[in-house]
């Protein structure tokens, strides 16, 4: 009796990777959808970290799309801060609408295989 091959992991094809990518630009909507705090980052790091040893492609996306997410929440919180100086109101309704503008056009571009760095981040994973 012959004892069958291994089995040989099929490596990612390429469009399942750039899948996975507009999966991790759209899950920083989850902030939306599940109103816990955080849930905006939570999401795309848990789909990082699952995912980021299959593609490069998936790595460098879920980096791009934590320093957006974790740069916003910093911006979202100092414009909370001002908001006793009443520029927080403001100033809070223009960064919601680029960030949900930034994240819808990545997730677009990401969909046509083109790649995306957001605007106004701070790279704190490289």
């Amino acid at each position: 009796m012959e004892t069958p091959p291994p089995l040989i992991p099929v490596p990612e094809s390429n469009e399942s990777a750039r899948s996975w990518c507009i999966g991790l630009h759209l899950s920083g909507l989850s902030g939306i959808i599940l109103p816990f705090a955080l849930a905006h980052v939570v999401a795309p790091l848990v789909i990082w970290l699952i995912k980021r040893a299959d593609s490069p492609l998936i790595d460098d996306t879920g980096k791009e799309v934590l320093n957006f997410q974790i740069s916003f929440t910093i911006y979202f919180a100092i414009a909370g801060a001002l908001c006793w100086l009443l520029i927080g109101l403001l100033i809070l309704p223009v960064f919601f609408i680029i960030w949900l503008v930034c994240t819808i056009i990545a997730a677009v571009r990401t969909s046509n295989g083109e790649s995306y760095r957001y605007p106004m981040t701070i790279r704190f994973l490289r």
